[in-house]
């Protein structure tokens, strides 16, 4: 399988990060990437740079002043006096209150940032797009005939809304190669396996029918993002009945979770998608500092091989997944079962 991968990504190396009220290095970290790379590499994946692809992928998803926060905000950020290295937002909107939209750069930080888990450094927004083009990328292979390709992706992007950062995520990769699949298919369904709910990928997709978005990830009322990721949600308008989630009990393990896959499946194929994009998140793993499921190495390599049942061409998008021994491991146990199966 063809690994799509930008050394870019080193550029993001976020240092703020709370979590139960203390501040902490954020678990979102290069080194993420480099054990991925090394992973599929020592696989035997060909890894290939991405082309740019411009601005147009990244704005048929999230809005254009969304887009030009993330481009200049560390900028503008740093012109204030005693700022901090990183953009921190530290006061929201709240919903249901009038809402008027700011000009400073503290309000358009609370406004396009959702948490303190997405903090912009320096490098960032350059990470962010090269992570995007690694997304289209990937699809564009699939579209050119490819039976499947994997985008490492970093940073990550479920969580980030059309125009809201959240959750290590900032630019929706996921999305974005959805949206690139359906210059061709009048249908492409979404299924993301990462042990959060991909919050960001439903909300941009959540009123419409051509997208299907299907997510298996431990109980969202029990770990982030909390207030999303529920079975009620089925979407909205034309999208009604087009979103779709499995939550899973925290620490579901193989078992439990192959059975919830299969049923998912059968969704999957009902909607007979032209084209499928996979959220890979391998913090579903038994050993993740996450913890929310309890996921095998050789879980994985089952799991991506019942996808790859499904026969559909499919573009495997990096999501979660973070620092253990077990992190390249997993990475080659998914890739080997999706290949063995396709």
């Amino acid at each position: 399988m063809k690994v799509v991968y930008s050394d870019k990504h080193q550029l993001h190396d976020p240092q703020f990060f709370i979590s139960r009220g203390k501040v902490k290095r954020s678990n979102e970290q290069p080194e993420r990437g480099a054990r991925l790379l090394a992973a599929a590499s020592g696989a035997g994946h060909e890894i290939i740079a991405p082309h740019d692809y411009g601005a147009g992928p990244r704005a048929a998803v999230h809005a254009p002043r969304y887009l030009r926060f993330l481009e200049t905000a560390h900028a503008r950020w740093r012109e204030l006096p005693d700022a901090s290295d990183e953009v921190i937002a530290n006061v929201h909107p709240f919903p249901g209150e009038p809402c008027a939209y700011p000009e400073h750069i503290v309000g358009l930080a609370g406004y396009h940032m959702g948490d303190t888990a997405c903090p912009i450094g320096a490098g960032t927004w350059e990470a962010a797009v090269w992570s995007a083009h690694c997304a289209t990328h990937a699809a564009r292979l699939v579209l050119d005939g490819e039976r499947a390709a994997y985008a490492l992706c970093r940073p990550p992007g479920h969580h980030a809304y059309t125009e809201r950062a959240n959750g290590f995520c900032y630019l929706n990769n996921t999305a974005i190669a959805a949206q690139c699949l359906r210059a061709v298919h009048p249908r492409v369904a979404i299924l993301d396996l990462d042990v959060h709910h991909g919050n960001g990928t439903q909300g941009i997709f959540y009123r419409r029918a051509d997208v299907l978005t299907v997510s298996l990830h431990a109980d969202a009322y029990n770990t982030t993002p909390f207030f999303v990721g529920h079975a009620h949600e089925t979407g909205e308008g034309d999208g009604l009945g087009y979103n779709i989630n499995r939550p899973l009990a925290v620490g579901t393990g193989d078992e439990g979770y192959l059975a919830a896959l299969r049923r998912v499946c059968l969704e999957i194929q009902a909607f007979a998608p032209g084209a499928l994009v996979v959220a890979l998140g391998l913090d579903a793993h038994e050993k993740d500092p996450y913890k929310g499921l309890a996921v095998t190495t050789p879980g994985f390599a089952a799991i991506l091989a019942q996808v790859a049942s499904l026969g559909l061409p499919t573009v495997l998008v990096q999501e979660g997944g973070y620092l253990s021994d077990d992190l390249g491991p997993n990475l080659a146990s998914a890739l080997r079962g999706f290949e063995s199966a396709a």
